[in-house]
């Protein structure tokens, strides 16, 4: 099995919003619209009974619907050599909640996931010696975006194969949100 991570997929207006934005530095590694989405977990390379655990794991993931806003653009690391492009997420609540629901039944399981302080985003580009000014004009710029607002009714896990032209990203199963059984 590829590298395995958990997603919200979004839907083709929020796309085509996104891919809207993907122009202008020229040194970045831009992602191709319909590739978009929101990581909620990576687990990276998960093999063997591992995965039947992971998908079973996620039956047990809860909550309710909601409405997802993107916002406005930035870039990793926010000290150093920037590394990624992505737009953020206006109220980030719902996400992080379901990203640590995500988390806590994929250890129940015994799987372990990425490590790092979540914070919701979209990438949008991978970046290499992108002078800083020219990212800093890209980001001003693009300081008032906005994305149609859209419902998260379910989530996604995905897997991911690279490849010389990047990842390549495919749906193994979807799980939905359930009204009146939030997160716990």
């Amino acid at each position: 099995m590829p590298r395995l991570f958990v997603a919200l997929e979004l839907p083709s207006e929020v796309q085509a919003a996104l891919a809207g934005l993907c122009h202008g530095l020229p040194s970045a590694r831009w992602v191709e619209e319909g590739s978009f989405h929101l990581t909620l977990a990576f687990l990276g390379d998960v093999q063997g009974p591992a995965v039947d655990a992971v998908r079973e794991g996620l039956h047990a993931v809860r909550g309710d619907p909601f409405e997802l806003q993107l916002k406005g653009v930035g870039h990793f690391p926010p000290r150093g050599a920037p590394q990624v492009v992505w737009a953020g997420v206006e109220d980030g609540a719902s996400v992080r909640s379901l990203a640590e629901h995500v988390g806590r039944c994929l250890r129940r399981v015994g799987v372990r996931t990425e490590e790092r302080r979540f914070l919701p985003h979209v990438t949008l580009a991978r970046l290499r010696d992108t002078p800083l000014t020219d990212l800093l004009h890209f980001i001003e710029q693009r300081a008032l975006w906005r994305a149609p607002p859209c419902s998260v009714t379910d989530f996604q896990l995905y897997s991911s194969v690279l490849g010389r032209e990047g990842a390549r990203h495919s749906v193994e199963a979807s799980y939905p949100l359930l009204p009146g059984r939030s997160a716990r």
